[in-house]
């Protein structure tokens, strides 16, 4: 601070007669504000908290109303059963200490924290009270609806505007958040709500217990399921417009001791087709994996865990092939994207037309490119590598950990050994780590022994050590650090030595792995490595998802 923004500050606290502390005046001024909270935190002897590295209880914060927390600039964060810990902005304010004990009739500790993060903090845990607070008392009149005739009965109750209102928020707040998945999980006292956003999962609300069923069953009206069978799981879809856009949502319900828990995929259906270029190849392995895109026939399998963007990957390298000279066609189980120029085929179970099935009615229809959304099962993953043989270029995903395991996996389903040698060309390992937000992001040299833990070659050779870059957290990313993700890629050409060593079985995974790297592959771990030397990513993210 410097002695005309001190002076600037007390006129202004002078005329304003309180109307605001003089802390807010300062930052006004320029003063950095977690610099000013930390320095009035350790003149008073309190504890100072970053809110973004702390995690708040949600029940706690339900203990306080939102327009006192508003008030006196405050927000629960932890309740030990005695004593409330909260989080104040100014220590100035004597008086809340005593406003505080007597709402929540608990004793109460004060820490300090910048008036930002509490803000932000109040917008994200009290955004939805006005919903629950109508649908509690709307809803069966706060007695929970727990037995399978009430629900079976009250489909009128199910969709009044309350439980209509909290679902319509719920979506709608997910596409917002750019979240891939709303969980909806039942627990002994209330209800948790997380989105994923950018692969990890964000605690948003607690509700009450008591507009569990009604909520649920809401969604399973939605999504066209039976609301009166809670024994087994269910899968479902939704369609709705959020903003104009249209999205899908992919619903799954599951029971749990505590009731059926509900995930949400949501699929935006208005997305564009995303670019080669915008993958997050690097020049190295972009040129692989066009490479394996242009062979006239053979398989290019991509893969990697659930969420990990297999589907994205086929779908920017369908955008290369797709033109008016091959016939391309898809089978999909959703089809998550419409492109014009390919012939979708959408995998619709109950009535008997599974990939297998498809994929056979496919073959007969003069494809050049043909899309297999995943390999489930053996007859789908042998019809597709014999078509590979046979003069296709077949493009699918599997579930695996890895590049060089997609070979003994497709020979453990039971998929003839010479004909996975024969048939698969390039595969892909892919994985999703959190981009770093670039108006935050730190600078920092690394330890050595950091960067030895993270396979990092030739740290003892190195005379200066490399700048890697750290979240740090800022109203753009949400206090987080990242905003977006990046893919990192394994690209395995198979070789005449990998063909042998599969055909012959004879070696492991990790045996192909060695093979693979010998002739040139990089690893998920050296790529991911590549692009937190760039800056893209940090070093935490990319162990994170790799190994």
């Amino acid at each position: 601070m410097t002695p005309e923004q001190a002076q600037q500050a007390l006129v202004q606290d002078s005329t304003n007669a309180g109307a605001r502390p003089i802390t807010a005046i300062l930052v006004d001024l320029g003063v950095s504000e977690g610099a000013l909270v930390g320095t009035l935190a350790a003149a008073a002897g309190i504890e100072f908290v970053d809110l973004t590295d702390v995690q708040i209880d949600p029940a706690a914060v339900t203990m306080v109303p939102e327009p006192m927390c508003r008030r006196l600039g405050c927000l629960p964060i932890t309740f030990d059963g005695t004593t409330l810990v909260v989080a104040i902005s100014d220590p100035t304010n004597v008086l809340a200490k005593d406003d505080l004990r007597a709402v929540t009739r608990s004793e109460i500790s004060i820490v300090l924290a910048t008036a930002s993060d509490i803000d932000a903090a109040i917008n994200r845990f009290h955004r939805m009270d006005e919903s629950f607070d109508s649908l509690t008392g709307e809803i069966g009149g706060g007695e929970l609806i727990d037995t399978v005739e009430d629900i079976s009965s009250g489909t009128e109750l199910i969709d009044e505007a309350p439980v209509v209102k909290l679902v319509n928020l719920l979506i709608t707040q997910a596409v917002n958040d750019r979240a891939s998945d709303i969980h909806i999980e039942p627990q002994e006292r209330d209800v948790r709500v997380r989105f994923r956003i950018d692969g990890v999962l964000h605690e948003v609300m607690r509700s009450p217990k008591t507009i569990q069923s009604g909520l649920v069953s809401r969604l399973k009206i939605m999504a066209e399921l039976d609301i009166a069978e809670r024994r087994v799981s269910q899968s479902g879809r939704i369609s709705v417009k959020v903003g104009g856009r249209a999205v899908d949502l992919r619903v799954e319900t599951l029971p749990t001791v505590w009731g059926e828990k509900i995930v949400m995929r949501i699929v935006d259906k208005t997305s564009g087709l995303i670019n080669l270029d915008d993958l997050g190849f690097s020049d190295y392995n972009r040129d692989r994996f066009l490479w394996g895109v242009h062979l006239p026939y053979g398989a290019i399998i991509v893969s990697g865990p659930t969420g990990s963007g297999k589907s994205t990957t086929l779908y920017a390298a369908l955008g290369v092939l797709n033109d008016t000279e091959r016939n391309i066609i898809t089978v999909e189980d959703p089809v998550e994207q419409r492109i014009a120029g390919l012939n979708q085929v959408q995998v619709h179970t109950k009535a008997g037309l599974n990939f297998a099935t498809v994929l056979r009615s496919i073959l007969r229809a003069d494809p050049d490119v043909v899309m297999v959304g995943e390999m489930r099962d053996t007859e789908t993953a042998r019809i597709g590598i014999e078509a590979a043989l046979t003069g296709h270029l077949v493009l699918s995903t599997i579930h695996t950990n890895g590049a060089p395991s997609v070979l003994t996996r497709l020979v453990d389903m039971g998929v003839e050994p010479f004909l996975v040698a024969s048939a698969l060309d390039c595969v892909v390992g892919q994985r999703l780590a959190r981009r770093l937000c670039n108006k935050c992001k730190e600078a920092y040299v690394p330890t050595p022994e950091a960067l030895r833990e993270a396979g990092w070659v030739g740290v003892d050779d190195q005379v200066e050590l490399p700048t890697l870059y750290a979240p740090v957290g800022c109203a753009a990313c949400a206090k987080t650090g990242y905003t977006g993700r990046v893919a990192v890629h394994e690209i395995m050409k198979v070789s005449e030595e990998i063909e042998r060593m599969v055909s012959e079985r004879a070696g492991s995974a990790e045996d192909i792995k060695r093979v693979a790297v010998a002739e040139g592959m990089y690893t998920l771990r050296q790529d991911g490595l590549q692009k937190a030397a760039v800056g893209i990513t940090s070093l935490e993210e990319v162990m994170r998802v790799t190994v």
